[in-house]
Formats: C-alpha cells, sequence, structure tokens
C-alpha cells in the first residue's frame, strides 16, 4: 500500500468509527452496546451440523457513523486459518450493520456475506434477556437471529429460517461466542 492508500483508508477508518454511542439513543435502547470489541466462536451450525468439524471463527464489533450504528464483521474460518479454499457454503466473512430506528423504537439490521452473496433484512429487539431479531433472506423465506445465554463475556447466537411448509423452523446457524481477551 502506498502512502497515498494508506492516509485514504485511515482517513475511511476515522470517518467510519466512534467512540461511544449517540448521544440520542438512550442506554435503555442500546442492545448492541455490549458487543463492542473481539470475540471467539465455536461454530456448531452452519447450514449443517459442523460439530466434528471443530470449525472456529472470529468477530469484532465496534460504533460507527458518530455512534449511531453499531458493525461488526463475521469471520469464518478464522483469519489466521483462511489459507487453503473454502467450500462456498462455509465461509463467511461478512458485515452486519445496525442502526437505531427511534421512529418504530427497534433496531433496523442489515448483513451482507459477498463471500457467498447473502444478504437479509431484519429488525432487532430485547424480548426478556434475549435479542431477536426478525426479518428475511433477500428471497423473501422469513428469518429470527437470536442472542441467548447473554453474559459480559458470552453469548449463544442461532439464526433459523421458516420452511417452504411455512410452520417448520430450521436451523442455518449455531455459534457460541467468548469475549477475547487483550
Amino acid at each position: 500500500m502506498n502512502a497515498l492508500d494508506h492516509d485514504l483508508a485511515r482517513g475511511f477508518h476515522a470517518a467510519l468509527g466512534a467512540p461511544g454511542r449517540a448521544a440520542g439513543i438512550d442506554a435503555a435502547d442500546d442492545l448492541y452496546g455490549w458487543l463492542i470489541g473481539s470475540w471467539d466462536m465455536d461454530v456448531l451450525h452452519y447450514r449443517g451440523d459442523v460439530r466434528e468439524q471443530h470449525l472456529t471463527g472470529e468477530i469484532h464489533f465496534g460504533r460507527v457513523l458518530e455512534g449511531r450504528a453499531v458493525q461488526d464483521v463475521w469471520i469464518m474460518p478464522r483469519r489466521a486459518d483462511r489459507t487453503t479454499p473454502r467450500e462456498r457454503g462455509l465461509d463467511m466473512y461478512g458485515t452486519t450493520l445496525r442502526v437505531w430506528d427511534a421512529s418504530i423504537e427497534a433496531w433496523r439490521v442489515t448483513y451482507l456475506n459477498p463471500a457467498n452473496g447473502q444478504r437479509d433484512e431484519l429488525i432487532g429487539r430485547k424480548i426478556g434477556r434475549d435479542i431477536v431479531q426478525i426479518g428475511m433472506h433477500a428471497n423473501g423465506t422469513p428469518i429470527r437471529w437470536n442472542f441467548t445465554e447473554i453474559t459480559a463475556d458470552s453469548f449463544r447466537w442461532t439464526g433459523v429460517a421458516l420452511a417452504a411448509d411455512g410452520v417448520t423452523w430450521n436451523l442455518e446457524g449455531e455459534f457460541v461466542a467468548r469475549r477475547r481477551r487483550s
């Protein structure tokens, strides 16, 4: 990277990142702030049971857009393990943008994964102790993504999609994450 490219990248990252939550978002509405930081994850299910493969990944969360949003990068396999060609179905290098929308008192969630072409739109709210995100895949399939078993240093994430029968919910993804220590 030449000096000009480096300066442009640094300017972009400085403009995107934010040091804290925007003043217009109440602490009670800050559903995703606890995620800020880096996480390691065990992949239990990804479009099929993959427990035997012992897949791992990493997730990084940060505040962006003057603190009005929380953005992440989900990576599977981990960057350190991305040395061989991967099966299209087991490759994740995507980003989620979560933006507070005061008009609906919820978070608008958009996920994009250029590694496999996935694009999803959801609405995120707290339900009990969980964060439940309801929406659809780009093809119109209804989906639910849930953060459960939440602690300061861990969570379980599951993603389910409604089957063609309109009744059955199929597990598409299940990850167990642990906060990475410095």
